[in-house]
């Protein structure tokens, strides 16, 4: 083996905390595994020289580099190993110097992260390759997450409080000139997901890693997220992600885990009668994994993201040195384009193609190093009926439904089962998560564009779509006709198709002759009818479509028969319903809040539900304690450890109820407001930078911070803000201060690039608060302000310093949430409808402290046909309000069309199909109560602890046990 060395001098030349204190020799695993470095630490002192000693391996071939875990006394070294500030200083001096990505002469902050995050990164490793070689060895059965979204947030806190070195970051980067608050800042969030699906996921792997059970995350590499978000005097822009400009330290690339992604081509029969889907376009899926630490744990999982690239061979040199740049390149930039941007826009045939690339990709790639994974610790006895006894993989909405169908195809056709076979395993291993109630939400695709690039899951598809026309055919065979015929339309999975030949004969109906003195007409595929009325007639026919029945000029016998040509017919389009798909093709089909769930089973797939109730769940979301309490609230988490007597509450948040015992305790409640002052005064800070508005601390945080949408209901909000300034300008100086308490109204959140109306609300809202906060008159009493590209970093600042949060949406339109309960483990009081987990936070935290108005979701559908029949009359209250935006008191905006959608009984876009004006009246007389209870302070802070004693059913811990429990039939795993 050969040996080199060399000397550096003490800044920076300490190798990371595998030595102990005193001068020995250690040994470290190198990330790339390319060498083990051995240390000989000769001097604490600086400008004294080190001497390192490398021993190369790279020239052992088959030499596997051992685990530290297993390494024979490795384990007790590591395991008794805690990193003091020098230590953890040294490690950050090494990064700086000897895995650069700045020039060496500053050591300014950008590097300063940088440095720090790859020290902590060296620790996960341990604990990281420690994990996957446990897994491994067990072979226990794991679960797979599959997203398109994981909106991971600010990693490098995380992980240090995950490892229990908060303290000696903080000591040591001191002694090295900087502050950890302003070394963490420089951390870009990781632009993988935009809302509550996305954190949901990250909560999720976050208590799996905690909780110790085997799971893994699968997501795509987004090169520019979905887009940063500036606010200008037009309202909304969008610019380019640029999270990945500086490189990410905590993905590491797997160059040797790679997979072929094919589209397009055809599919062809070979003489074995097995299907072979050739030619297309083919890319490879290359594996990128970031550590997710647990907390107080060894047990370290990953999230693998897939980026998308095509061989060197099929870069057209030819084409290049011909000047043909652009032809030369286009392969590679087809493929790279697939994981740019999340949720491109699809309006255009370009853009749908594109976002199914994407869906595929994660899918394809995805299931392919699972069944890898299974073979290779499979060994030489493959079975692949315990497939489903190995692996779990579990369908975060509608996104990765493409898994149904490839994996079968893989089973089938790359792995030589039977259809019979396959089908068993695939409902057996997948699940599938329900995100709306919405059914014109469920996503749809073009059945001719997925033959088009995806032409074997199509036939797959069909084949699953005729297996379950001939299960409801056996089930509800004995119906009528035409109730048979009104549940297969709900049912399949191909919408507008013809019944499949093998069942068609049930649905034959008998043609029927015209009796001409009845005048009656009866209409067949071949029609031949006889009419005594000259004028245009149309009928519907069995199908729906209309029929023409004209005679031929100069007809005069009205016993004639006349053959009838029908008019052209609009023909609905051809789609493959995806979230069918899933619950056809799933064991288990949860919702994620108990209103939400019983929704589900009741309306959005309530036949479904009839057909194999034993498939539904209920599963209400939950955040992770960690980094929604114990990590982003410091002030709070450390009077709740003091009145607890304990820090369990972080892994078990039921001790969180305890709180209500110390309720009344007047210290207890000073602590309360002190903490929750002091983070107000971060927030105050914060905004005045982001925004350059200046508000006080003692006002109460209205906070609205979530993804813009029609049925989140900003609108509702910022309108009972404009009645609420439009009565303060009628009053006197001495009456507002009266009757109103000083509020700071903070909203956040992205409206997509391409829905027009959440973008007039967006501009909406800066206008009104361009007004307000420079009206002298009103002052400090309201201000209204938009932070602008708001993500978890803004949502962990924010949070913890509201007072008031709104989660208002039209009742039976949010599926759960997941803000509500973040808002609520930090003390914030909520002002709601019941809707999503709404339902069961108020029945947690108690009726009295939540603050609740608006129509309930059984009353929706009612309140929508009241309102098409003409019958609402609105408040006069709204009417007011919208007289008042349109007289230009915002500014000169046309806000006619935003107006008008509130506006009418029917029509898209009109007749507020979201029930803004309905529940106004509700919601500005329980902002009143708001007012009235903000004012005792006792009061509110009484409110604001039970709240966060309230709030213990839910942690993701909770969540992810139900799911291991009732769904993936895993158990937890502590390594050894």
């Amino acid at each position: 083996m050969a040996t080199s060395s060399y000397c550096a001098t003490a800044n920076g030349a300490e190798l990371f905390t595998h030595y102990a204190s005193n001068s020995r020799l250690i040994g470290f695993n190198s990330r790339n595994r390319s060498s083990k470095l051995f240390l000989t630490r000769t001097s604490e002192f600086r400008g004294v020289k080190r001497c390192f000693h490398v021993k190369s391996v790279s020239s052992e071939p088959k030499q596997k580099v051992q685990d530290p875990v297993t390494e024979e006394g490795a384990e007790s070294v590591l395991s008794s190993f805690a990193p003091d500030a020098a230590s953890v200083a040294s490690s950050i001096r090494y990064h700086a110097e000897f895995t650069p990505l700045f020039s060496p002469e500053r050591f300014e902050l950008p590097k300063a992260f940088f440095a720090t995050a790859q020290s902590v990164l060296d620790s996960l490793l341990i604990n990281w390759n420690a994990t996957y070689d446990f897994y491994e060895k067990m072979n226990l059965k794991q679960a797979y997450y599959l997203s398109m979204e994981f909106l991971q947030g600010r990693a490098l806190l995380n992980a240090i409080g995950n490892l229990e070195l908060t303290g000696s970051y903080a000591e040591a980067l001191k002694n090295l000139g900087h502050n950890l608050e302003n070394v963490v800042s420089q951390e870009p969030d990781a632009a993988l997901g935009n809302g509550g699906l996305g954190r949901l996921a990250s909560c999720f792997l976050d208590s799996l890693a905690t909780l110790n059970y085997p799971a893994w995350g699968y997501g795509l590499r987004y090169k520019y997220g979905l887009f940063k978000q500036q606010i200008t005097k037009d309202g909304q822009e969008e610019l380019a992600e640029d999270w990945l400009e500086l490189g990410s330290p905590w993905e590491i690339v797997r160059n040797d885990v790679s997979y072929p992604i094919k589209f397009y081509g055809k599919v062809t029969t070979g003489s074995d009668g097995k299907k072979y889907w050739i030619g297309g376009e083919d890319i490879k899926a290359v594996a990128y994994d970031v550590p997710i630490p647990g907390y107080k744990t060894k047990t370290t999982i990953n999230l693998r993201l897939w980026s998308t690239q095509v061989p060197s061979a099929d870069f057209d040199l030819s084409a290049f040195n011909s000047g043909e740049h652009t032809k030369a390149c286009e392969a590679q930039a087809n493929a790279e384009k697939i994981c740019y941007i999340l949720y491109p826009g699809d309006g255009s045939v370009e853009g749908k193609i594109l976002r199914l690339k994407q869906q595929y990709t994660l899918c394809s790639a995805s299931l392919q190093d699972i069944i890898a994974r299974f073979e290779r610790r499979s060994g030489d006895r493959i079975k692949w009926e315990e497939f489903p006894e190995k692996v779990a993989v579990q369908m975060n909405d509608t996104h990765p439904t493409l898994c149904i169908p490839e994996l079968m195809r893989i089973l089938i056709d790359l792995k030589g089962l039977s259809w019979k076979e396959a089908w068993n395993i695939t409902k057996r291993t997948v699940a599938y998560t329900n995100h709306t109630v919405l059914p014109e939400a469920l996503e749809k695709w073009s059945y001719e564009l997925m033959e088009k690039l995806l032409p074997r899951h199509v036939e797959i598809i069909q084949m699953i779509d005729e297996e379950l026309v001939h299960e409801i055919v056996s089930k509800y065979g004995s119906l009528e006709l035409d109730k048979l015929e009104e549940k297969l339309a709900a049912m399949r999975i191909l919408e507008n198709f013809d019944i499949p030949s093998s069942v068609a004969d049930l649905f034959t109906k008998p043609e029927r002759l015209v009796d001409a003195d009845t005048e009656t007409v009866e209409v067949s595929d071949k029609v031949e009818v006889v009419t005594n009325d000259e004028e245009d007639k149309n009928e519907e026919d069995d199908t729906g479509k209309k029929t023409s029945l004209k005679p031929e000029p100069g007809a005069k016998d009205i016993d004639k028969k006349t053959t009838v040509v029908p008019e052209p017919a609009v023909i609905p389009p051809k789609m493959v319903r995806m979230a069918n798909l899933c619950v056809v093709g799933g064991h288990a089909v949860n919702g994620v809040a108990e209103i939400h769930s019983e929704i589900v089973k009741e309306e959005v797939f309530n036949e479904f539900y009839e057909l194999w109730p034993e498939k539904f769940q209920n599963k209400t979301n939950g955040v992770t304690p960690r980094r929604w309490i114990r990590f982003c609230n410091p002030p709070l988490s450390s009077i709740i450890t003091k009145w607890t007597g304990t820090e369990d509450w972080v892994l078990n948040t039921e001790k969180l109820a305890e709180l209500q015992q110390f309720v009344d305790n007047e210290d207890l409640q000073i602590e309360w407001r002190e903490a929750k002052r002091s983070n107000k005064i971060k927030a105050v800070s914060f905004l005045k930078e982001k925004t350059g508005y200046s508000v006080i601390p003692d006002a109460m945080f209205d906070i609205q911070v979530k993804r813009i949408h029609e049925y989140k209901r900003q609108l509702l909000n910022i309108f009972g803000i404009v009645y609420r300034y439009k009565k303060m300008k009628e009053m006197t100086a001495a009456e507002r201060k009266a009757k109103y308490v000083p509020r700071v109204c903070i909203f956040g959140g992205k409206a997509f690039a391409t829905y027009v109306q959440a973008k007039r609300i967006v501009k909406f809202i800066t206008d009104v608060g361009a007004t307000i906060n420079h009206d002298p008159e009103i002052g400090d009493l309201l201000k209204v302000i938009f932070v602008p590209d708001y993500n978890v970093s803004v949502a962990e600042l924010l949070i913890p310093a509201s007072d008031l949060s709104e989660h208002i949406s039209t009742a039976g339109m949010e599926a759960s949430g997941t803000s509500n309960m973040k808002f609520a483990m930090n003390g914030c009081i909520q002002i709601g409808t019941l809707d999503g987990a709404n339902v069961e936070i108020r029945e947690e935290v108690g009726e009295e402290n939540f603050f609740l108005f608006g129509a309930q979701a059984h009353e929706i559908a009612g309140l929508r046909k009241e309102r098409a029949e003409g019958k609402f009359v609105p408040d006069e209250r709204f009417e007011e309000v919208k007289e008042f935006v349109r007289s230009g008191a915002f500014g000169s905006y046309n806000y006619d069309d935003l107006i008008g959608s509130l506006e009418g009984n029917e029509g898209f876009g009109r007749a507020d199909y979201f029930l803004v004006g309905k529940d106004f009246p509700s919601y500005i007389e329980c902002q009143e109560k708001v007012d009235e209870a903000y004012r005792d302070q006792k009061r509110w802070t009484k409110m604001s602890i039970l709240n966060t004693a309230g709030s213990s059913k839910f942690s993701s811990d909770r969540t992810i046990r139900e799911y291991a429990k009732d769904i993936w039939n895993i158990e937890p795993v502590k390594l050894p």
